[in-house]
């Protein structure tokens, strides 16, 4: 089924983060919301289905973690990465930064030192801060494609001492699609060195052709030994709302640990509708994901065309995974303070500044293209009229 991923759907005044939140901000003047990391498209009808046929018994009562949800995870992991799980290495956890700060304070304790690669999803070290941990910055490098490399000479200091290392895989906000290889290094280093690995795969569904996306217990067996692999359909189905997320943790010792932690804490179920909508989008959804993929590639192409012809002086990285592009925009010469305001209130788009991912990030800023082409035109056409009229 061909799937309309031109619709334009208004999602103004729903309690949208995306949408509501800066309207309050900006004090209703008008723009275009292109940054928190949730898609403007229609979440995929089966899993609206399965919502509905649960809303049609009339009865919202508690919901027992099904068979069917250990199942269809299995099925995915198998299909999609050949990575064979079992029912008991999988953990249902309420959103990925929730199961993220829980592992931090099952296998860390207060001023343990927790190494990021920067720039990162702010919450890879605003969590660890705010949990008292003290957080170590490897900062990416940035080679002469206009991609990020990770600087293995440097990381292998950084993490001396370290207690936990947070991967993004694939990276956020640069959409690094990590090599086996370069996981393999890395399982190898923090296995050395006695450093368990956090493994944020959210973007993974998301990897775009021909790159592949490497789940990261897969790629040794000191990974496998020695990894936590947190997983969601959220993003690549457009539900991060319905905040149904999972871990898999393949070493005995370490997940009976955690496991402990979180039935302590009382979090290892959940509503029913974040069972329900793992099952349909895993099941159910085969035909949405490839177009998605051929819909959110051909926006970043028109981006990537756009800033050649029109801003020469704003580069991006190419995503290689997601819907979300880092736009280096340091030859415009702005701190970034005013680089946030030239976004805002001469070209009306919100964008995440690429500060708030920390070290590395100044004087970037991060688009979202996961919205219909003509939103996005109107979008790039604010900016290019902005653009030419500052630069």
């Amino acid at each position: 089924m061909k799937i309309n991923f031109d619709e334009v759907i208004d999602r103004n005044n729903t309690d949208s983060v995306k949408y509501d939140e800066p309207a309050m901000e900006m004090n209703n003047k008008d723009f275009i919301p292109m940054w928190v990391a949730d898609m403007d498209f229609k979440t995929p009808s089966p899993i609206l289905k399965s919502i509905q046929n649960m809303l049609d018994k009339g009865v919202l009562g508690y919901t027992m973690l099904p068979s069917r949800w250990h199942e269809a995870i299995k099925r995915w992991t198998k299909n999609r990465y050949n990575w064979i799980v079992e029912d008991e290495d999988i953990i249902f956890t309420p959103g990925i930064v929730r199961g993220i700060a829980f592992a931090i304070q099952c296998f860390s304790q207060p001023e343990d030192k927790i190494l990021v690669m920067s720039p990162v999803y702010p919450p890879f070290f605003n969590v660890p801060i705010a949990n008292k941990r003290k957080v170590t910055y490897n900062s990416l490098l940035i080679d002469t494609n206009h991609e990020f490399q990770i600087d293995f000479k440097q990381f292998e200091k950084d993490i001396q001492g370290a207690k936990l290392f947070i991967l993004c895989n694939p990276h956020n906000p640069g959409g690094k699609v990590w090599t086996k290889e370069e996981l393999q290094k890395i399982a190898h280093i923090c296995k050395k060195n006695d450093v368990l690995i956090i493994s944020d795969e959210i973007h993974a569904d998301l990897t775009l052709p021909p790159h592949q996306h490497h789940a990261f217990a897969t790629v040794s067996t000191e990974a496998e030994q020695n990894s936590i692999v947190f997983m969601s359909p959220s993003k690549a189905f457009n539900m991060p709302g319905l905040a149904s997320s999972y871990c898999i943790i393949k070493d005995k010792k370490r997940r009976e640990e955690y496991q402990s932690f979180v039935e302590a804490l009382d979090v290892t179920s959940s509503h029913m509708f974040a069972y329900c909508s793992l099952i349909a989008a895993y099941n159910e959804c085969s035909d949405w994901l490839p177009q998605l993929l051929e819909y959110i590639q051909g926006n970043i192409n028109y981006v990537s065309q756009l800033l050649k012809e029109k801003m020469p002086r704003i580069k991006m990285i190419k995503p290689e995974a997601s819907y979300l592009i880092f736009l280096d925009c340091r030859e415009l010469g702005l701190a970034d303070i005013k680089l946030d305001a030239f976004f805002k209130e001469e070209a009306g788009l919100i964008l995440n500044p690429g500060i708030s991912f920390g070290k590395g990030g100044s004087g970037f800023m991060r688009l979202n293209v996961g919205c219909p082409k003509l939103l996005l035109e109107k979008a790039m056409n604010q900016l290019i009229k902005a653009y030419q009229v500052k630069f």
